[in-house]
């Protein structure tokens, strides 16, 4: 019997059409400050939090622009033209188009940030930086969406239980980088913290016990206080709860 993960449907274009209406009226996650680069987004995904969190971190201004994926925005001819891939997160800043979480926060960070503690410049710190962001798309955050996609989008009354190993295994990783360490690439916040942070803390909501995890479960909290004044409750947390709920509603038990 073929016991491998099933195909979900694209998280980005196919459920975000389904919590579009729930979030776009709350004005909880506004930024609140004075707007200039364009970020095009939706306030629940996971991308789009950590690239929230670090520009108000940072204290980049943006202007925010809801996607409405229900009817289509993302495909229409000049947001394609703009963005090939009509995918969210996508910055324009001053003409400077660029989409994608990861590449977006360094960017952000090369540009605006008042010291490089974010994003090393030392080629070996920087290497572990990388390593880690790398280590969230394509194994924790994708682990996470693999197992919690098809009940989100109505596919299935649970998740599939072939996935939930693979998810385990990839917080095991993250738990053994955290060993020696306060964040996840050494000693001092980086943009690999923003970026998993939104990962765990959507595993969080949809009801994945992190607490089984004890450098995982010290780090989220030490997060929460390195984070509080970026956002990490009213842009991070409250995002991952509109996916919970989505989740949960959808969860035969």
């Amino acid at each position: 019997m073929d016991r491998s993960c099933p195909a979900v449907p694209s998280f980005r274009t196919q459920i975000y059409p389904r919590i579009y209406y729930a979030v776009t009226s709350r004005s909880r996650f506004r930024l609140g400050i004075t707007m200039t680069i364009d970020l095009y987004y939706l306030p629940p995904s996971p991308p789009c939090r950590s690239v929230m969190m670090l520009g108000k971190h940072l204290g980049v201004r943006f202007n925010l622009k809801v996607v409405n994926v229900l009817k289509g925005e993302q495909l229409k001819s000049s947001f394609k033209k703009m963005n090939p891939q009509h995918t969210i997160p996508t910055i324009d800043d001053n003409g400077f188009i660029l989409w994608e979480s990861r590449p977006i926060m360094t960017y952000l960070v090369m540009k605006y940030a008042k010291n490089d503690s974010l994003y090393p410049r030392d080629p070996k710190q920087r290497s572990v930086v990388e390593h880690r962001l790398y280590f969230d798309i394509g194994i924790l955050y994708d682990s996470i969406i693999t197992y919690h996609a098809p009940v989100i989008f109505g596919k299935m009354d649970a998740p599939p239980e072939q996935c939930l190993p693979p998810m385990e295994r990839a917080f095991e990783l993250l738990d053994k980088y955290l060993q020696d360490s306060n964040f996840v690439a050494g000693e001092t916040l980086t943009v690999a913290d923003f970026s998993i942070a939104s990962s765990v803390s959507s595993a969080k909501a949809f009801g994945f016990d992190i607490e089984r995890y004890d450098n995982v479960a010290t780090w989220y909290e030490r997060c929460k206080k390195a984070m509080e004044k970026c956002g990490f409750e009213e842009i991070n947390e409250a995002g991952a709860r509109v996916l919970g709920s989505f989740y949960k509603a959808n969860l035969k038990t």
